[in-house]
């Protein structure tokens, strides 16, 4: 009697002939693909610091002055005037971009529910 070679699959398998039969695997996503309504709040950059120079002269000068006003009124006036500047220029920035390009989330926020998601279709 003629012996009988291994069984297709092991020449199959040794040739590597599975390979190519081999089909991509079926990606089935957790959730529906499309953004949601809304982003998570967060920062984008930690907050800068303003205006630390004019508080601390003022503060030196009410040190130096046992806390009296009237001798410390051009140290103040500075300091308020530093961050009454300090606010012009954060209201300004709020209409633009950040120095990246990026928007914030609150941006982001407003924009998708001014344009929400298509959850069906007409």
């Amino acid at each position: 009697m003629a012996a009988h070679g291994p069984p297709a699959w092991v020449t199959r398998w040794a040739s590597g002939q599975w390979r190519q039969k081999k089909r991509p695997p079926v990606i089935r996503p957790t959730r529906p693909l499309v953004l949601a309504n809304k982003v998570a709040n967060r920062r984008e950059q930690l907050g800068e610091v303003t205006c630390i120079t004019e508080m601390s002269v003022m503060m030196a000068c009410w040190k130096q002055n046992d806390f009296n006003d009237t001798a410390c009124a051009e140290e103040i006036r500075m300091f308020y005037d530093c961050v009454a500047k300090a606010e012009e220029r954060k209201n300004q920035n709020e209409d633009t971009l950040l120095p990246r390009g990026n928007l914030t989330s609150s941006k982001v926020n407003k924009l998708l529910r001014r344009f929400p998601q298509i959850t069906h279709y007409v």
